[in-house]
């Protein structure tokens, strides 16, 4: 009996040992997860910023010059990013996907081809948009908008086309360098890029005789020199010698499989973007429009400036998704949407209560009129619940391009924003006369079905099938490309 005892006493030993083995392992692996997630969304997040404060810096700059000059640089800035600059970097984000998939499987080659789809494209797509900022000003004052601020909103967007093709080949190689996870040269290039914009704008708005224009020729010179930097890494750098690829025009046959992504991508990172410029606009109808334009302005500022973190842990995300994706395994990717939501939960909570603990003075980061700082204190809890559905959304997003779902993304965007954010949005601020804040609790509507949509979808996701399926994916490709080749 005494035996028995001791042996059940051996046995349950033995296995307290195994689970604390498994637990051990456990947190291990969450450790490592976490240190991988973040060597690529910390720089990513930098990375971000400094882009970012690219478009801030000129706008800065160009407000010391007069009302005019920044109301009409403001329009421009603001009708380009919606028009351009979105739609380039959704169709990038199908990069994601392809370029992350293919690395994680190990078809390098592949990379470089889907590179070079993706830069063609949104060579394609940069004509049309050009010629529709050329007739920017025209347009502006068609749909009634003042004549001098649209002929000069207009000037300024003729100068920002240089900046658009760059544009379109930066993020080209942007995504080809983090579907490798080769974030430390997109890092020196966006601060490099930043330290010599800030003199060249200086000079271009304040020395050249330019003006307000000057800032608009610096961003296209600023974005031109990150594509040089990146360019001549990608060339010369050891790092990108099994995945760059010479130029073919018989990797163009593919052309559709790039398109398959990066559609709904742009569609999905779109139809949010839109949303919130439509927010500025419907503040311009409301009582006391210049009040209500700046308050929304500060807060969609805010917000667009705290989003860069929860973007950077999203595209890390994302690469590491589609990297353990292509490489068949669906542990690894499952374990990696657990820690960057672990994490990103913890970054919202403490931007947000940040956000909240500094209220009373966030206005004065942005105006000194008393009304304005104070409507600012009065919509800060709102922007701080807008930070926690953001940062969520980010990552999430970031999973849904790491698994290739953007269409169903872009569904869910569609349905949150136009079917219920932006309807609910103007009955609260038109009907209920909740003005500004009838506006931000609409799209915030939007935002948490939004959020609580990807998440559902995020939660029962078949991680085998889906490594299942960019195996397949990729076997295909690979087919094509030796099919075309031959």
């Amino acid at each position: 009996m005494e035996e028995g005892l001791l042996l059940n006493r051996s046995r349950s030993h033995e296995k307290q040992e195994e689970d604390l083995e498994r637990r051990g392992g456990c947190i291990a692996e969450l450790r490592e997860e976490g240190w991988r997630l973040a060597c690529i969304g910390a720089p990513m997040v930098i990375t971000t910023l400094s882009q970012f404060f690219v478009q801030v810096v000129s706008s800065m700059m160009v407000g010391h010059l007069g009302e005019l000059q920044l109301s009409s640089a403001a329009i421009a800035t603001s009708l380009t990013g919606v028009t351009g600059f979105s739609l380039l970097l959704g169709m990038a984000s199908g990069l994601e996907t392809l370029c992350g998939q293919a690395y994680g499987a190990q078809q390098y080659q592949e990379l470089g081809i889907q590179a070079y789809r993706a830069m063609l494209s949104l060579f394609i797509v940069c004509i049309p948009i050009s010629l529709v900022w050329i007739s920017l000003g025209k347009l502006l004052a068609l749909i009634g908008q003042d004549p001098l601020i649209s002929e000069e909103a207009g000037k300024y967007a003729l100068w920002l086309i240089p900046a658009l093709f760059a544009y379109a080949i930066t993020q080209t190689m942007m995504k080809f360098l983090q579907s490798q996870s080769l974030i430390l040269p997109m890092l020196l290039s966006s601060i490099a890029t930043l330290c010599f914009h800030i003199p060249l704008c200086l000079f271009m708005v304040f020395k050249s005789g330019l003006g307000y224009v000057g800032a608009a020729l610096s961003i296209s010179i600023s974005y031109w020199l990150n594509v040089l930097m990146l360019g001549l890494y990608i060339k010369y750098s050891d790092s990108c010698k099994a995945t760059r690829t010479s130029f073919s025009l018989k990797s163009f046959k593919g052309i559709n499989e790039f398109l398959r992504f990066a559609v709904p991508s742009a569609v999905m990172i779109c139809l949010e973007w839109w949303s919130f410029e439509l927010l500025i606009l419907l503040s311009g109808l409301l009582p006391n429009p210049q009040l209500e334009t700046s308050v929304l302005s500060i807060c969609l500022n805010s917000i667009a400036f705290l989003y860069t973190i929860p973007y950077g842990l999203g595209a890390a995300a994302s690469t590491r998704i589609s990297n353990e994706l292509g490489a068949g395994n669906p542990h690894r990717a499952r374990l990696a949407v657990r820690v960057a939501l672990l994490i990103t939960v913890a970054e919202a909570l403490t931007v947000s209560m940040t956000v909240f603990a500094l209220r009373y003075i966030l206005g004065y980061a942005y105006s000194n009129e008393k009304e304005v700082v104070d409507y600012v204190t009065e919509m800060a809890p709102l922007v701080c619940i807008s930070v926690i559905m953001d940062s969520l959304q980010g990552v999430l997003s970031g999973v849904a391009r790491g698994c290739g779902w953007q269409h169903i993304g872009a569904y869910v965007n569609l349905g949150a924003f136009y079917l219920f954010g932006i309807p609910v949005a103007i009955v609260l601020a038109f009907i209920v006369h909740m003005r500004g804040k009838g506006l931000w609790i609409g799209i915030l509507g939007g935002a948490t079905i939004q959020t609580t949509l990807l998440l559902i979808i995020t939660l029962s996701i078949s991680w085998q099938q889906q490594a299942s399926k960019a195996q397949q994916r990729i076997f295909e490709e690979r087919l094509r490309v030796e099919n075309t080749l031959k």
